[in-house]
């Protein structure tokens, strides 16, 4: 096979990220065979694909034609889909969703970290697959995506280089507009276009990469299903307080349901949706969420789980996973606004939770008080680097529990490193990346611990997106 070229194949099993997968005869006894991964394809697919790339020992492909679709195939319900990267797995039954994560939690953890021996659980999937998140973040383009049919067309389009919505996936720079997302709310696709119309009927600048110049940078709605509150944080790459002023007259006379409108501004050239500092324009300039019997304050720029429904499950397998005793002292990593900390926090003597962002450390102090809870601390500390100079200067014993929960990336070899001289006697880590975590536990299982069990949580459905808990035991 020569990139470039159109072949059939049937699909016969599923990667992780979302690839349909065959092998192929590479010889003509058709003893060697080469694996080929077919992005857009499912299961019991029968694709014609075109051949992106071809390695010594596999073969990437693109769907271009479904000659045959596999009979878990769904009808997609966005218009969105096929251009937007967010729900790459809206037209696949959700059920099937769900197996498919499952096995490839186990997949990654046999081929990352060499585990064969573990028990894991069936995943807990999600209630409510549409309309489940509580965060979306934005963002503003100076080159907004044309469909085939707009190029085509050779028309001129007053709108191309003013665009809000989500990036095309693999595209840094391009962006489609968005006009309707079931994945946060119906209200959230609507602010999303009046922002975009407010600021482009006014020829307001855009943040470019190329000149580090310009005004708009992202948009960020988060909303609480069990408050109404609703934010929406505007980040920008200056101050302009006249027009903004006039924006949220607009917002706030549109949409009621706003309980406060904040901007951030973000002085750095990185590409990030939060900023070096916040001004509040109307509202408290937080929202209040719940999971379980606690009350949570959150900032624009706090972390909190993006699925608050199925972050209590989460919460509650980590708990169960835990098992705590009421003599125990926790440290949480990663701990956030603090979430985690207070949800086990009756359960146990005394939590220690350490996180770098200062206004998360700032929400989950708030969130100890308005919760009336005494036996949480929580420690600004940066899990970059070692965190044992921050016990040794407060003071704070040693572990008998630690839960983490780390970004995407992992934890820092340093932060391993430390769990590894503090050896407390049970590990909860709680992951949205089997991968980093697959590998951080390969380490620490290399430094005297034993992978017990794991669980994984659907928190995002339509993607290959997948929470992982799991619990190590010091051997």
């Amino acid at each position: 096979m020569k990139k470039g070229e159109i072949h059939e194949f049937e699909i016969e099993s599923y990667a992780f990220e979302g690839k349909g997968i065959c092998k192929v005869a590479v010889d003509e006894d058709k003893e060697r065979k080469k694996v080929v991964f077919i992005q857009g394809a499912y299961p019991g697919d029968v694709v014609k694909a075109e051949v992106r790339r071809v390695k010594r020992s596999y073969i990437e492909a693109r769907t271009v034609e479904i000659v045959k679709p596999s009979e878990d195939r769904v009808e997609a319900r966005c218009i969105h889909f096929g251009t937007c990267g967010g729900c790459k797995q809206q037209n696949l039954k959700y059920e099937v969703q769900a197996a498919h994560k499952r096995r490839q939690v186990a997949e990654v953890f046999n081929k990352i970290g060499g585990f064969d021996e573990f028990k894991l659980e069936p995943i807990i999937a999600a209630e409510d697959i549409w309309f489940y998140r509580n965060k979306m973040e934005y963002s503003f383009s100076d080159k907004r995506w044309l469909t085939k049919d707009e190029i085509g067309s050779e028309e001129k389009f007053d709108d191309r280089d003013f665009a809000l919505g989500l990036h095309i996936p693999r595209m840094f720079d391009k962006v489609f507009n968005l006009n309707e997302c079931f994945l946060q709310n119906e209200i959230s696709a609507e602010i999303v276009v009046f922002t975009r119309e407010f600021f482009r009927s006014r020829n307001i600048s855009i943040y470019q990469t190329r000149t580090h110049e310009g005004f708009l940078r992202n948009l960020v709605i988060r909303i609480s299903k069990l408050t109404n509150d609703l934010m929406v944080n505007l980040v920008t790459s200056y101050e302009d307080e006249k027009l903004l002023n006039e924006y949220a007259l607009e917002l706030e006379e549109k949409f009621p349901a706003v309980t406060t409108f904040v901007n951030n501004i973000n002085l750095k050239k990185a590409l990030v949706a939060y900023g070096d500092y916040e001004k509040v324009f109307f509202g408290s300039g937080y929202i209040y969420d719940i999971i379980g019997k606690y009350k949570y304050r959150i900032s624009a720029n706090s972390f909190f789980q993006t699925n608050t429904m199925q972050a209590e499950k989460l919460y509650q397998t980590a708990l169960e996973f835990a098992s705590p005793e009421k003599t125990d002292i926790v440290y949480d990593l990663y701990s956030g606004a603090g979430t985690i900390s207070l949800f086990i926090s009756e359960h146990v003597k005394t939590v220690h939770g350490f996180e770098d962002v200062e206004p998360a450390v700032n929400d989950a102090e708030m969130n100890k008080q308005n919760n009336d809870v005494e036996n949480v601390h929580f420690h600004q500390a940066n899990l970059n680097k070692s965190f044992l100079p921050k016990l040794e200067e407060n003071k704070i014993p040693k572990p008998d529990l630690v839960i983490a929960d780390p970004p995407r990336g992992g934890m820092n070899p340093k932060t391993v490193n430390d769990l590894l001289k503090l050896k407390p006697p049970k590990i909860v880590y709680v992951s949205c990346n089997p991968a980093t975590q697959a590998r951080d536990v390969k380490l620490l299982c290399e430094g005297g611990y034993e992978l017990i069990k794991m669980q994984p949580v659907d928190m995002f459905p339509h993607t290959f997106h997948i929470e992982n808990v799991a619990l190590l035991q010091i051997t």
